[in-house]
């Protein structure tokens, strides 16, 4: 059995850990020259058997595809496609797109103008305003997409001669010197920067513009109001008698204990003065259309940011305090509140307090009702254009939903599981005919996942960068490889950081574990560094992992996109028909396919006659 001690290694490689195998390796290099194997090792030793496996068999290059930290030819195209799916699904919930879609201006008769607003896709429901009946036209938008979304509704607008003015409020570097200069000058709705997630002054002087002019404004005046995702933390005013502190305190718990975006607005509801259907109520008795942008999976309206314009008849003081309990936000808590925080919520539900306005208050109950929203843009919109451009670029799309949530590193252990599944109609596993999708195989789903945090845990990352290194983690473990998982927010910006996701293969950790050895990827995953890790391999690792498109100026919650393919080359018996010069390279190169025979039969087109061939020649071989 020695001179088959390479092959040996070959056939039980998943059971040794990387450090074994390559040692093993290591120690087989100059058995490997003494037969005549043209192979030349580098530093590692890992190269020797892969150089070694191409000569013997002339193909089969993905027999030890393990061993290998680079890339294969497969795993960069997929990691293309994964990037062209994303870049489309972003295109597809361009915001300033998706409202000059929606609203059109438009004479009926000789002179009327009608403002036209349609709701669904087909033009078949629309909401009509008789542009007479206004003096004044306000546009209040807030959101990673109020610049551009702002942008189209005044190119609409203006187009009706109206008076027109507004406030816009961005995250920082959303929009450019152009976007804002052309806002200002040409349509009268001045910019104001401010800071997200975590709201600052400036959060609060921007909403408190915007407040003012909604209660100045009377039946005669139509706002537009547009919303995205960030509209949260970006139109911001506190509840008297909490402070802009407090506010800043509740958000980083909130964000910190790991609670879903729907649920912490429940909350912030309660302690905002716009927040909950209140700028509606503020702006009675003035029209307001509010066009939405959704980044909440099911596009539940009151809480894309805290459902500033429409009532708030899904939850109340109880709802909050409820959550206040169940995520550890009491005084005692991991994740405790401010106490003014605490005693407002606790005054509100023994009654002390107003609540929000419900749909009983009159902006709201007026028929036809003064206050009306169309959704624009959501993440299903995104992720079918991804499926769309995964099936233009030849896979076999399958679109989960965009329902995802739960915690980052669950969800990509799911990912990783269904990627095991599909790999399995590489061999003859005996359940092929129940897969989900053929290979090559493209899952794509939307949603947005949480990372809870630890108290005192200083790590750098988001959601979907944690998402991304949980999934290589897992892919490595396994040895499973040709599988690329990518995940991004489709705003460009996962957690305080420049990146928006993550993408990642079966080799990923072990490549950037060497570019940096004083970091593992397990560590990264316990102190939730996941960002440090991504990054600080880019200078030395070329498959840059890191996902930075910049802002995108929109954002529809993320989008989770996991591919698997055959692996690159197949055993033909044209190719078993080449000889090797020496009777132990045919003695290799025949085991080490029967081998690979008994672990995928079905990769290989043999007729069962050469099959029978081989076994004999491979029996007669050992008997020397």
């Amino acid at each position: 059995m020695r001179r088959f001690a390479m092959v040996t290694i070959i056939a039980s490689s998943s059971a040794f850990t990387s450090r074994r195998l390559m040692f093993r390796i290591s120690r087989n290099y100059a058995a490997a020259r003494q037969k005549n194997f043209p192979c030349h090792p580098n530093k590692n030793g890992y190269a020797v058997l892969r150089r070694a496996s191409r000569s013997t068999t002339g193909c089969l290059p993905m027999l030890f595809s393990s061993l290998s930290f680079e890339m294969t030819a497969n795993e960069i195209q997929m990691k293309d496609d994964a990037l062209k799916m994303i870049n489309a699904s972003i295109r597809a919930v361009d915001p300033y797109a998706a409202v000059k879609k929606k609203m059109t201006v438009c004479k009926e008769g000789d002179s009327l103008e009608t403002l036209v607003v349609e709701v669904d896709g087909d033009g078949a429901e629309q909401i009509k305003y008789d542009m007479s009946k206004y003096d004044r036209i306000r546009v209040f938008s807030f959101g990673k997409a109020s610049a551009a979304m702002a942008l189209a509704a005044g190119e609409v607008i203006s187009s009706s001669g109206k008076q027109l003015d507004g406030v816009t409020i961005i995250k920082d570097d959303h929009a450019t010197a152009e976007e804002i200069e052309l806002l200002k000058e040409k349509y009268n709705i001045v910019v104001r920067p401010a800071s997200h997630p975590v709201p600052d002054a400036r959060s609060v002087a921007g909403s408190n513009e915007i407040l003012q002019l909604a209660k100045i404004s009377d039946s005669r005046t139509l706002i537009i109001a547009c919303i995205s995702g960030g509209g949260s933390a970006l139109f911001c005013s506190p509840r008297e008698p909490l402070t802009l502190e407090d506010l800043m305190q509740t958000n980083s718990a909130l964000l910190a204990s790991g609670m879903p975006i729907e649920k912490m607005n429940v909350i912030r509801k309660r302690l905002e003065n716009g927040k909950g259907g209140r700028l509606a109520a503020t702006a009675f008795p003035a029209t307001v259309l509010t066009l939405v942008l959704s980044d909440i999976i099911g596009d539940p309206i009151d809480l894309i940011a805290s459902g500033p314009t429409v009532p708030d008849d899904g939850s109340g003081w109880d709802d909050a305090c409820r959550l206040v309990k169940e995520y550890g936000l009491e005084a005692d808590g991991e994740y405790a509140l401010p106490d003014t925080v605490l005693k407002l919520l606790r005054l509100g539900k023994e009654g002390h307090l107003k609540d929000t306005p419900k749909s009983s208050h009159a902006a709201f109950c007026d028929s036809p009702p003064l206050c009306q929203t169309v959704l624009v843009g959501n993440n299903r919109a995104a992720v079918m254009a991804a499926a769309n451009e995964a099936d233009r670029l030849g896979w076999n799309p399958v679109v989960l939903g965009t329902r995802v949530d739960g915690e980052a590193s669950i969800v990509a252990g799911t990912y990783v599981a269904m990627a095991e599944m599909l790999s399995e109609q590489r061999g003859d596993h005996g359940i092929s005919r129940y897969q989900i999708a053929k290979l090559p195989a493209a899952i794509i789903a939307g949603g947005e996942t949480v990372v809870t945090i630890p108290a005192g845990c200083n790590g750098k990352g988001g959601r979907n960068q944690e998402l991304a290194l949980s999934a290589a983690i897992k892919l490595k473990e396994i040895g499973l490889r040709d599988v690329v998982i990518a995940s991004c927010g489709t705003d460009g910006t996962d957690g305080p950081t420049d990146a928006g996701g993550a993408i990642v293969d079966g080799a990923s950790v072990d490549r950037i574990e060497k570019t940096i050895s004083c970091r593992s990827a397990h560590d990264a995953m316990k102190n939730h560094d996941a960002y440090h890790f991504f990054h600080d391999a880019t200078a030395n690792d070329t498959s840059h992992h890191l996902i930075q498109t910049g802002p995108t100026g929109t954002n529809v919650a993320d989008i989770m996109i996991t591919l698997v393919k055959l692996h690159e080359e197949k055993v033909s018996s044209a190719q078993l028909q080449q000889h090797a010069p020496t009777e132990q390279m045919k003695q290799m190169r025949c085991q080490t396919i029967l081998i690979e025979l008994q672990r995928r039969p079905r990769e290989y087109y043999l007729p069962q006659e050469k099959r029978l061939s081989l076994r004999y020649a491979y029996a007669s071989w050992g008997r020397k």
